[in-house]
């Protein structure tokens, strides 16, 4: 049964939290870091891996690759933005939960 945008809305900001906290680690959270990266870790790969699963949750609740693949692009470039000191914690998360509720309307 297809999803209304109310609980597309919920499905997507729950997704939103699981993967920004307990599906993060702080691994990711660290790796994906190009300021202070981990040694011998490519800093890319963790900040990619990050936004791959903000997709795959975005493609679980819309089914639309498209979807998936600009909150990939977005994803990545905001949390590169944070971690380079262009905006702060609640703007980031700002971005984020605006991307979830404009896949839920569209």
């Amino acid at each position: 049964m297809p999803l209304n945008a109310i609980s597309k809305i919920m499905f997507l900001f729950a997704g939103h939290a699981l993967c920004d906290y307990p599906l993060q680690g702080d691994f990711l959270a660290r790796g994906k870091n190009h300021k202070a990266p981990i040694p011998g870790i490519p800093w890319q790969h963790c900040l990619v891996a990050h936004a791959l699963i903000h997709a795959g949750m975005v493609y679980l609740v819309t089914a639309s690759i498209w979807f998936a693949l600009a909150e990939l692009v977005i994803h990545c470039a905001t949390d590169y933005a944070k971690c380079n000191g262009n905006i702060d914690f609640q703007e980031d998360q700002f971005v984020h939960y605006t991307c979830k509720l404009l896949w839920a309307i569209l």
